[in-house]
């Protein structure tokens, strides 16, 4: 049973560098802007993530992730060559 998606003409004002980058993925992927798009918007829509995505998301938002944050590489190079937990 084939099935009929109906399709409205819309349109919008985007930046000048966000339209010209949304052509270049399309051609990169051989396919229409408007396919592109809709696939893309499509995928914004619709995606749902995973439970353990959605736990990841939860706890970066929330702020509990105590991940060290450093300013400098210099700092973090520090920190990893002088790391002596796994010896």
């Amino acid at each position: 049973m084939a099935t009929t998606t109906i399709r409205r003409p819309a349109s919008f004002r985007l930046r000048a560098d966000l339209l010209e980058q949304l052509k270049k993925n399309a051609l990169r992927e051989n396919r229409t802007l408007n396919n592109y798009v809709e696939s893309v918007l499509l995928d914004i829509v619709y995606h749902e993530p995973n439970a353990v995505t959605r736990a990841a998301i939860e706890e970066a938002m929330s702020g509990r992730n105590h991940n060290k944050v450093y300013d400098n590489v210099e700092d973090m190079m520090s920190d990893l060559l002088n790391d002596d937990s796994d010896k």
